[in-house]
């Protein structure tokens, strides 16, 4: 094959210039995703919206929002959530099907619909629907890009690319909160294009994205997969090069991936949803065990503290004295603060790994939710002791806190939870793979929309002790559970997981066990030289599959995870 057919950048770019151009569109979904998020905090505040949906009313005098149905309003929001859980499977299911390309194309189009419909809500009942059609426009989204992200890109720079769209997602709640900001000040705030333009703004990118995803190429992985070699080989060929030394490693890296499809084919029957959550019929590929450690991550993402410090910092804000006009700056500062965090991990976690990333994020983060937990109490005491000095010396402390928390996090935990799950599955159900990923953060963000304003009007700052706690316990979980993906190209992954148990060690012993067995099926070809990096393609002798071999050499029964 000379070019793709009609008008495709694959036929125009090649090598990074290609990845660049694919991250790019990626980068309009995950954008998208951030913005979405970041827009509900606005407007909820906002009369006209208030006052249509019928969960509450502004206070004339401190214009603040007062709720009396805060179920209404927690549904509202929560509703979304419930929406991305069922389009997430239904676009991993889509994924594995159609291939990603149109998957993207679908969740572009339906977000759309969703966004449309909530723009021009009449009441909550309609708002409610619309929240939830716009879910499952996100859900799909969410399932299908990080896949084609990681497919397409060299596993060398896996990370960085990611890392670069979610950049653009905290981007997307920064552009959010400010737009809301600066729309607060038109007719005081009691206009209702405070609320329904937010909602509209988000379809420009997705407009974008649904009109331009069709001129970049498929993911050459999905396309072996279903048996379009040619078709894999030509967008192989761009995404590594041209040169002569580049095309022999994208045929390398070809062999290997095909022999990976036939060992996946032989390994595992059963595909189905049910069968990869309880690990039926997937053999020595223990699928099951990858999508409980998915799920896990992206619940414990939640629970590190970033869902209570959407909901508490306001309060610790007022504690430190400043006003509402202040608070809703510094808000916004701490936003951006957010966003230029997420530039550290594009620089560090292709080079310290995922679980070290983990690690450093969760030791900063659990002393900062510590730190602000036990100033913003000092803070509330000396308020009710009438020391209203202390109570904003505290009160500031404990905003520095929440200011270095969101740092922490942005560098750290916002990034590896969605990059994990598009890294570790078998290539056969990848999409379906990462689906179960954001199940995981579906149900942890919901949980958590609607647990955190029960938690803290009960205990209040004892809360982020809660979460500071978590943020240590997560230490010695992924130490244990979660083997390092870094560096290794995905057709690895299935040699990591073959282990008959869980465990991280048990994981590289038998990876390393399987690498000496087979020394050609995980190393490199450089120049035709063995080498032991294994980005530029596995080399496996394309007359022989001994993948299925090497998985089946040490282990003769298949454990269920």
């Amino acid at each position: 094959m000379e070019r793709l057919p009609g008008l495709n950048v694959a036929n125009f770019l090649e090598k990074r210039q290609l990845l660049i151009a694919i991250n790019c569109i990626a980068a309009l979904s995950i954008f998208f995703f951030g913005y979405d998020q970041g827009m509900m905090g606005g407007v909820n505040n906002a009369k006209d919206y208030i006052d249509l949906m019928g969960f509450g009313h502004v206070d004339p005098v401190s214009e603040e929002p007062i709720i009396t149905d805060s179920l209404l309003q927690g549904g509202i929001v929560s509703v979304y959530y419930l929406g991305t859980l069922f389009g997430c499977l239904g676009g991993g299911w889509v994924g594995d099907k159609a291939g990603r390309i149109k998957t993207i194309a679908l969740g572009a189009a339906w977000a759309i619909v969703g966004a449309a419909l909530q723009c021009s809500a009449q009441n909550h009942k309609w708002m409610i629907c619309a929240r939830a059609v716009n879910g499952i426009g996100t859900g799909i989204l969410n399932a299908i890009v990080p896949v084609w992200a990681t497919e397409t890109a060299e596993h060398t720079s896996r990370g960085q690319f990611i890392a670069i769209e979610f950049t653009l997602n905290i981007f997307g709640v920064v552009v959010a909160y400010w737009l809301e900001f600066g729309l607060s000040f038109i007719d005081n705030g009691n206009s209702e294009i405070r609320w329904r333009f937010p909602i509209a703004f988000q379809i420009i990118p997705l407009l974008v994205l649904l009109g331009s995803v069709w001129f970049f190429p498929e993911s050459p992985r999905w396309l072996a997969k279903v048996g379009r070699v040619e078709e894999a080989r030509f967008i192989l060929y761009r995404l590594r090069g041209s040169s002569q030394e580049d095309r022999e490693r994208a045929e390398l890296e070809l062999n290997d991936i095909n022999n990976i499809v036939a060992l996946e084919s032989k390994e595992s029957k059963k595909n189905s949803y049910l069968h990869m959550l309880f690990g039926i019929g997937s053999g020595d590929l223990h699928t099951g065990r990858r999508v409980q450690l998915v799920i896990w991550l992206q619940v414990i993402q939640e629970w590190v503290g970033i869902a209570g410090i959407t909901v508490f910092a306001p309060t610790i804000f007022r504690i430190a004295g400043f006003d509402t006009f202040k608070s809703q700056w510094i808000s916004g500062l701490n936003n951006i603060f957010y966003m230029f965090a997420t530039l550290i991990c594009v620089f560090t976690l292709d080079r310290i790994g995922r679980r070290w990333t983990l690690y450093w994020g969760a030791v900063g983060q659990g002393i900062a939710m510590f730190l602000a937990g036990a100033f913003s109490k000092l803070g509330q005491d000396a308020t009710a002791r009438g020391e209203i000095g202390k109570a904003q010396s505290y009160g500031a402390a404990a905003a520095s806190f929440i200011f270095i928390f969101t740092s922490v996090f942005g560098a750290t935990w916002l990034t590896v939870p969605w990059l994990y799950p598009a890294e570790i599955f078998p290539l056969q159900v990848r999409a379906k793979g990462n689906a179960w990923g954001v199940v995981g953060w579906s149900i942890g963000n919901g949980w958590l929309t609607l647990l955190c304003p029960v938690m803290f009007s009960t205990i209040g700052s004892t809360t982020l002790h809660i979460f500071g706690a978590c943020n240590i316990l997560a230490i010695p979980i992924v130490w244990a559970l979660y083997p390092e993906s870094n560096q290794r190209t995905l057709e690895e992954m299935d040699l990591l997981f073959a282990a008959p148990t869980p465990w991280v060690w048990d994981a590289e012993k038998k990876f390393a066990e399987l690498k000496e067995q087979q020394p050609d099926l995980v190393k490199a070809a450089r120049r035709g030289e063995h080498v032991v990096d294994p980005e530029t393609g596995v080399l496996v002798h394309p007359t022989t599959s001994k993948a299925d071999d090497a998985i089946h050499t040490e282990s003769e029964e298949h454990v269920s995870p």
